[in-house]
């Protein structure tokens, strides 16, 4: 039986960065005996086929439910794996991934989650603007040293320190409390959706389930960032998305800090951001406005569960 087991889910992907993920993984420095990599084929059109010059324990695996949480369960019950990685199409792991992997998983055997820095490598160089919006493009780094959230303390906020979907980390023996939990309902992203929520979903319900999950430096992937992922429609589409099921799932886990508020008060709510943020001034101007409307929507959208004393780590961008 292999330890790790590399779940890659895609829909529709562009070659050229697929390419460039498999070939990350065939530089890994861990034994391929040691390790597989499930390509899950979420419902593209064409179908995916087997690619070439693949390495032994690679297999492509179709999901007809799109959707990336279903993707990620598809994969999860696919394999025995000990450890398992979830990373996206665009995401190069460094040689030396798997490896880490390994030998953090033996030294923290408490933590169920974990994942490390993902830095860009930009198609295009981007605008000094964009900088603000790393984050919406799974952009990382919080430093050189490992950040340990410990499920035996009080949930009071998101943990801090908790990994990114591109390149996290599972534990099969935590995976259970997410994999075999009812689905949450959560948004999350389907085709070209730009929803999102799941990555969330994991590590609270692993939290909840007396899980730690970490930061850890040594960690490192490549995210190719195309030329379209800067463009200031997109981002404003993706924050919109990002912000609204970032309410809804803080929400559906009871650490939600914002109160709900009536859905008859989103276009005053709307008018009031927009002159607030400038959004006719500049692009992140807008940017910043849409996610204001998402956060909105998401607290119209949600149950009416108390607000709590914390500090969300991701801001909106609300007045």
């Amino acid at each position: 039986m292999v330890e790790i087991s590399v779940i890659i889910c895609t829909y529709n992907p562009h070659p050229g960065r697929l390419a460039r993920t498999l070939a990350g993984l065939r530089a890994q420095t861990l034994p391929a005996t040691q390790w597989e990599c499930l390509l899950i084929d979420n419902a593209s059109t064409p179908a995916l086929t087997l690619p070439p010059e693949v390495w032994p324990n690679f297999r492509v695996v179709r999901e007809l439910t799109r959707g990336l949480s279903h993707a990620r369960r598809r994969g999860l019950r696919e394999t025995t794996a000990t450890l398992c990685i979830f990373a996206d199409d665009d995401n190069v792991l460094a040689p030396d991934y798997l490896a880490q992997v390994a030998q953090l998983a033996a030294t923290y055997p408490r933590v169920g989650a974990f994942g490390g820095r993902s830095l860009p490598e930009f198609e295009i160089p981007p605008a000094d603007w964009v900088r603000e919006f790393f984050e919406l493009l799974a952009l990382r780094d919080l430093g050189p040293q490992p950040i340990i959230a410990r499920a035996d303390t009080p949930l009071r906020a998101y943990p801090r320190g908790a990994p990114i979907g591109a390149g996290m980390v599972l534990r099969r023996e935590a995976a259970v409390a997410w994999l075999d939990a009812p689905d949450s309902g959560l948004s999350d992203r389907r085709g070209r959706e730009l929803t999102s929520g799941g990555d969330n979903d994991i590590v609270l319900k692993l939290f909840a389930a007396g899980w730690s999950v970490a930061y850890f430096p040594e960690l490192v992937l490549t995210h190719l960032i195309p030329a379209g992922r800067l463009d200031s429609s997109y981002l404003a589409r993706l924050n919109r998305g990002i912000q609204k099921s970032w309410v809804q799932v803080l929400a559906r886990h009871g650490v939600c800090p914002w109160p709900s508020m009536p859905a008859w008060t989103l276009g005053l709510r709307k008018l009031k951001a927009w002159l607030n943020h400038r959004a006719w001034a500049s692009p992140a101007g807008h940017i910043r406005w849409q996610g204001a409307c998402g956060h909105f929507e998401g607290r119209a959208q949600k149950a009416g569960s108390p607000a709590l004393p914390a500090t969300p780590t991701t801001k909106p961008w609300c007045q």
